[in-house]
This record gives C-alpha cells, sequence and structure tokens, in this order.
C-alpha cells in the first residue's frame, strides 16, 4: 500500500496548483483523475475550450472588423464545426502537454481512476479496467470542480437537445439556437453564435441576469447583445421541452413557443461529489454537492481534507481556483505562504467581455459608502477609434471619504485584460490621484483610466493637501516672474 504526504483528487487549476506546489516542498503526491488525459473540467469542457471556441469565432467570422468593412464581411464564408473544433484541438493537446511536462518535473505522481473515501486516511481507486487499489494520505485536497446540471424534465438526447459539456462535440453550427439559461456560461455561448449570425434566443425564468455585476454595466451590455441580435427573454420559465420533425419547441408558461434547430440547457453545475463516498470520512455536502470549507485555509470540517476549485462553489473561477489549490496545500504541509489578495477580477468571455473587480454601485449603497463615480466610453479613445470599437465602456467607483479606488467594471474588448490595472491599485489601496497623474501609453484601450479618472477627479472636493493659499501662490508666481527676467527670459 503506498502512503503519500497529500493526495489530489482532480486535476484542474485547484489540484494542479495544489500538486505543484506540494511537489516544489518536495513532499511525496498523488493525483488522481477520472479522465485518461490530465487537466479536469477546464481544459477539456470548460474554461479553455470555450474560450478558444470564442476566438475561433470571431476571428473567422470577422466579427472585429465588420464596423470598417459592414456587417456582411467574412473572413469565411461558410463556418462549420470542424472549423471550430480544429483549433480547440491544437488548444488542448497543448494545454495537456504543459500540465504533464509540470507534473514531471516536480515529480508529481499521476493515476487514473475514480476514487472514494473508504477511511478516514484512505482512499480506494477503481480503474476503467475494473482494478482497484488502496491508497493512504496525511493529508487529501478535493478538487473534483463541477459537472452540469441534467434536470428530468429536459429531453437530452446528445444531437439537438445538449448539455454545455455535450456542445462543444457538435456534428453541425446550428442555424436556430436556445440557450437555456442566462448565467456565466449561457450568455457566453448565446454571444458567441450570435457572432456567428445564427438566430439565438437566450432564455432566463427569473426577471434579471448575472446579478453579482454591477445595474449599469448590465443595462449597457444588455443593449449590445439585443443589437447583436440575442433574442433575451427574461422572467420566462420553462413548462416543457420536445421535439418535432428535428426541430426543438421550447414552451414557456407565459404561453409563448420558440422553435430553433438546436438547444443548449446551460441552468447550473453540480458539485462532482457523489462518488467520493464523503460520508466514510464524515463530511456532507449542500443540495449543490459543494463542499463547505474554512475561506482563509480551504480545511474541511475533516481537520486533514481540504478542499478547493469550483467544487466549494462561488466564486468558480479557474483563477481564484489556482490561488485556492496552492494555499490548501501550504495549509496542509504547514508551510507559511502569503495570502490570497483581498481584490481579485472576474471576467465573463462573451461578445462583449465583461470583467469586474471591486464592489458594484449596489454594494456601495447597501453599506452607506459615499462614493462618486468616473465613466469613459471606448469609442472615446483613439484606440478605441483605430479598432473601430462602437460601444465598450469603463466605469470606476471611488470613496469621497478616502478617495480611494473601490471597484472597477468594464464591458468591451479586452475587457478581461484591462481589469488587471484596477486589481493592482485597489490592492495597494491606490485613489483617484493615481489615474490623474499618471501618463499612459498613446493610444491604448487602458488610457479609458485616465478618462475615467478625471471624469470622477473633476467633481470631487478638492483635499486640502491640493490647496494652495492665494497668497503662497501670487508670492510664487511673482519669485518664477524674477528669476525668468534675470536670465533673460520673458
Amino acid at each position: 500500500m503506498s502512503h503519500y504526504d497529500l493526495i489530489v483528487i482532480g486535476s484542474g487549476p485547484a489540484g494542479r496548483a495544489a500538486a505543484i506546489q506540494a511537489g516544489k516542498l518536495k513532499r511525496k503526491v498523488l493525483v488522481i483523475d477520472r479522465r485518461d488525459r490530465l487537466g479536469g473540467v477546464s481544459v477539456h469542457t470548460g474554461t479553455i475550450p470555450s474560450k478558444t471556441l470564442r476566438e475561433t469565432v470571431l476571428n473567422l467570422s470577422g466579427w472585429r472588423e465588420r464596423s470598417f468593412y459592414g456587417r456582411s464581411y467574412r473572413v469565411k464564408d461558410e463556418i462549420k464545426a470542424d472549423d471550430l473544433k480544429a483549433r480547440l484541438h491544437m488548444t488542448l493537446d497543448h494545454e495537456v502537454d504543459v500540465l504533464e511536462h509540470q507534473f514531471n518535473r516536480n515529480h508529481v505522481e499521476t493515476l487514473n481512476g475514480f476514487a472514494k473515501f473508504i477511511g478516514p486516511k484512505e482512499v480506494e481507486v477503481a480503474t476503467e479496467a475494473g482494478e482497484t487499489t488502496v491508497l493512504t494520505a496525511d493529508n487529501f485536497l478535493i478538487a473534483t470542480g463541477t459537472k452540469t446540471y441534467r434536470p428530468d424534465n429536459v429531453p437530452f438526447n446528445g444531437t439537438n437537445i445538449l448539455d454545455s459539456d455535450e456542445f462543444l462535440d457538435m456534428a453541425k453550427i446550428p442555424r436556430s439556437l436556445v440557450v437555456v439559461g442566462a448565467g456565466v456560461i449561457g450568455v457566453e455561448y448565446a454571444t458567441m453564435f450570435s457572432a456567428l449570425d445564427i438566430q439565438v434566443t437566450l432564455i432566463e425564468p427569473r426577471d434579471s441576469f448575472l446579478d453579482f455585476i454591477d445595474k449599469r454595466l448590465i443595462e449597457d451590455f444588455t443593449h449590445q447583445i439585443r443589437e447583436n441580435g440575442v433574442d433575451l427573454r427574461l422572467g420566462s420559465a420553462i413548462e416543457k421541452i420536445e421535439e418535432h420533425d428535428d426541430m426543438v419547441e421550447v414552451t414557456l408558461e407565459n404561453g409563448r413557443h420558440v422553435r430553433a434547430e438546436m438547444l443548449l440547457f446551460a441552468a447550473g453545475r453540480m458539485g462532482a461529489t457523489e462518488r467520493l463516498n464523503l460520508k466514510a470520512v464524515g463530511l456532507e455536502t449542500d443540495h449543490r454537492g459543494r463542499v463547505a470549507v474554512d475561506r482563509k485555509s480551504y480545511q474541511t470540517d475533516v481537520p486533514h481534507i481540504y478542499a478547493a476549485g469550483d467544487v466549494i462553489g462561488h466564486p468558480s473561477l479557474a483563477s481564484t481556483s489556482v490561488q485556492q489549490g496552492r494555499v490548501a496545500a501550504c495549509h496542509a504541509l504547514e508551510t507559511p505562504t502569503l495570502p490570497e489578495s483581498p481584490w481579485f477580477p472576474y471576467g465573463i468571455y462573451s461578445v462583449p467581455e465583461i470583467s469586474t473587480c471591486g464592489m458594484s454601485e449596489e454594494e456601495l449603497q447597501e453599506r452607506g459608502i459615499a462614493y462618486e463615480v468616473g465613466v469613459a466610453r471606448f469609442r472615446e479613445t483613439s484606440r478605441g477609434h483605430i479598432m473601430g470599437l462602437e460601444h465598450g465602456m469603463l466605469k470606476m467607483l471611488l470613496s469621497l471619504k478616502t478617495r480611494r479606488l473601490l471597484g472597477v467594471q468594464i464591458v468591451g474588448e479586452g475587457a478581461t485584460e484591462l481589469i488587471h490595472i484596477a486589481q493592482a491599485v485597489m490592492n495597494l489601496k491606490g485613489t483617484v490621484d493615481y489615474f490623474v497623474e499618471n501618463t499612459f501609453n498613446y493610444p491604448t484601450l487602458a488610457e479609458a483610466y485616465r478618462v475615467a479618472g478625471l471624469d470622477a477627479f473633476n467633481r470631487m472636493p478638492i483635499p486640502d493637501e491640493f490647496k494652495v493659499k492665494k497668497e503662497e501662490r501670487a508670492k510664487e508666481k511673482k519669485a518664477t516672474q524674477k528669476r525668468l527676467k534675470a536670465e533673460g527670459k520673458s
């Protein structure tokens, strides 16, 4: 029986980071993954595939150039499913190769199979060949991620009624698409396929969507996606989904019917924990299969068992999962490490992109914080004009009391890259003055920070240190004139 310092179950961003960290600490570590290829949901069906698909769609469709050359402009006239998959497979192969190399050079062992707990410090791993192995460890990290939520009333068939994992394997691109669920995944796929000039209907049973994003930003985003052709149906609960003559028909409770060639069901995900036999170690999950942890150490109620990544719930980002895995491994192996930064960016790779960091207006109002708003439109920047951007907005929120940056929300091209400037300023407790006094490369979209900063700065009270008495200013002016005269300058 093999014994390890740390056994990691799952090789997604959290598991990957934890295993590599343990390897660098020269501990004996094993990663168990149910797939025959490493990377987890993030690499094979989630983050990397969807973002690769987005880039492929925007490139082949000529989307970014249409403001100059017209809506009919195309890089490739007929885009097929194989065109989308070609770049996808190359990217996934590269990601897996990089991960395997990282594991090898850090002496991380791997095992393919399904793991379940059979004792406090024991797991049994069953391979697809039917063999079982029992392993022990001092510490465990659950990083199994999530799986798609598949309710019984949705007649999934793997052909034209699909979940988000199956969607990437479509045999052909449909002419029309219904997306159920206006969460992050649903919004991303709906807007991507709208960029291919496919008729897309996005259905959300609630009266709002992406509620964790600043409302003003969502208003701007909603206007853009509707202008791009997405038929957004809010407050429309689904009564039934049926298939008729190779078409999918959705009946809504309000009496409306929607027909399309394909339906993507993207209304939620579940923690992939049902096969772990967590009861054997005294752990429970919530109704969505998620594991509760201490958010500083990622330790569960069982001291030697940790959990990180999507399996613990919000924010369910690949970026935050990496940090969580690293922190969890260090805590489990009793190694001091830097804590996570208090502010992290949130990115939604829709068309257009959305990215935020910090608080929204709604949060500031709930906390009773006095604030000012600065706004910049991408079309007002020279770079935005060069790129042909007709839309795009950067909004910053600033404390009237301390002048500190409290939040930034961006919608438009490059939002997920631009947000890191805000993240750095916020984590360093920077103020609006940073954006006013610093020079940004010209022309760049980042210059929008200066525009938004000045927009707020000009409406904010002048701080005491900026005030100069009239007499002192006059004296300084007189002294300057005298010096220039002595130097023979007017």
